[in-house]
C-alpha cells in the first residue's frame, strides 16, 4: 500500500467500529461457550493432510468463503474483523483506499475444498466485509484434499474431519466406493468403524479358509454389513428422533444395540434393533 494515502478521520472510526465488533463477538462466543478465532491454514494442513498447492491463476471469489489465514489468524477474528490494535494503519490506509476507489492488487489464496485462506492480502479481506463486498479479485492456488470443506467449517470440526481423511486414507473407500458417505458427528466414531472393518475381515477369511485383502473386506463390510444397516434405519424413520445426528452414527449406535439384545437371548433383525433402540432412547 502506497504511503501518499492520508488517514483521515472516518477511516479511525471505521476501525473503532470494527474492534468494537470483534469484541461483542469475542464476549458472545465466550457466552454460548463458542470459538470465534480464525482457521489457521497450518492447523487444517496438518489434520487434513492436504496436498499442493495448485496454481490455478486469477480468479474471482466469494468473500464469504475466505475462512483463515496462513500468518494472520491471531490478529482476526471469525468474521475477519480486527483483534489487535496494532492492525489499525494497515487497515485504515486500506479503508481509505476503499473511499478513494484506488484498485488494489489481487489478494493470494490457498483454496481448500470450498473455503480460501489468505497468504497476503488479510487488511483488504478485513475491510471488504466490513464494507459489504461480495467478491473479490485473487489468486489461487488449490490444495488437494479427501474430504469436504465447507464454508462453516469451525476449528473443533478438524479433529473429526481429521479423524475421516484417517479412516479413507486406511481403508480407500472414497477410491473403492466413491459413491460412499460415511459421516460422523463424534470422536472416535471412525476408529470403531475401522475395528468393524478388521472384526468383519477376520470373521469373514475364517469362513472363507483364506486370507481376505484389504480392500475385499472393506466392499463387503460396506456392501454386506454398513449398507443393510443403513437402509433398516432409514426404513423405520428413526432418524427424526435424532435431529442432530447423522445415520452413520446411528449406525453405531444401532449395532451395539442388536448386539446388547443378542446377548440378552433375544435374536433380532436390524430394523427391530433400530425401532427399540429409538423406543428406548429417541428424542
Amino acid at each position: 500500500m502506497s504511503d501518499e494515502f492520508n488517514i483521515e478521520p472516518q477511516d479511525q472510526v471505521d476501525f473503532n467500529t470494527a474492534r468494537f465488533k470483534s469484541f461483542f463477538n469475542a464476549m458472545l462466543a465466550f457466552l454460548r461457550g463458542q470459538r470465534n478465532d480464525m482457521l489457521s491454514f497450518n492447523d487444517v494442513k496438518e489434520k487434513l493432510r492436504i496436498g499442493g498447492p495448485i496454481y490455478r491463476g486469477l480468479k474471482t471469489v466469494e468473500v464469504k468463503k475466505i475462512v483463515g489465514s496462513v500468518n494472520r489468524y491471531r490478529d482476526f477474528d471469525r468474521a475477519f474483523l480486527p483483534t489487535q490494535n496494532i492492525t489499525a494503519q494497515r487497515w485504515q490506509k486500506i479503508n481509505r483506499a476503499f473511499y478513494n476507489e484506488v484498485g488494489l492488487p489481487p489478494i493470494m489464496l490457498y483454496q481448500v475444498g470450498d473455503v480460501y485462506f489468505v497468504v497476503d492480502g488479510n487488511h483488504r479481506v478485513s475491510v471488504a466485509r466490513e464494507k459489504g463486498q461480495d467478491y473479490i479479485e485473487a489468486e489461487v492456488r488449490e490444495c488437494s484434499v479427501r474430504v469436504e470443506v465447507r464454508p462453516d467449517l469451525q476449528p473443533e470440526d478438524l479433529e473429526i474431519l481429521g479423524e475421516k481423511v484417517m479412516f479413507l486414507e486406511r481403508t480407500g473407500l472414497d477410491r473403492l466406493r466413491p459413491e460412499a458417505t460415511i459421516e460422523m458427528t463424534t470422536l472416535g466414531g471412525y476408529e470403531r468403524m475401522l475395528e468393524h472393518i478388521a472384526v468383519h475381515r477376520h470373521y469373514k477369511g475364517l469362513e472363507w479358509q483364506r486370507e481376505i485383502g484389504e480392500g475385499e473386506a472393506v466392499t463387503h463390510w460396506h456392501d454386506t454389513v454398513y449398507l443393510p444397516l443403513v437402509e433398516a434405519i432409514n426404513k423405520t424413520g428413526i432418524m427424526d428422533s435424532f435431529p442432530k445426528k447423522t445415520v452413520s452414527d446411528l449406525y453405531l449406535w444401532v449395532i451395539d444395540h442388536q448386539h446388547y439384545l443378542h446377548e440378552s437371548q433375544r435374536e433380532v433383525t436390524p430394523e427391530e434393533a433400530a425401532e427399540d433402540f429409538a423406543a428406548k432412547y429417541g428424542e
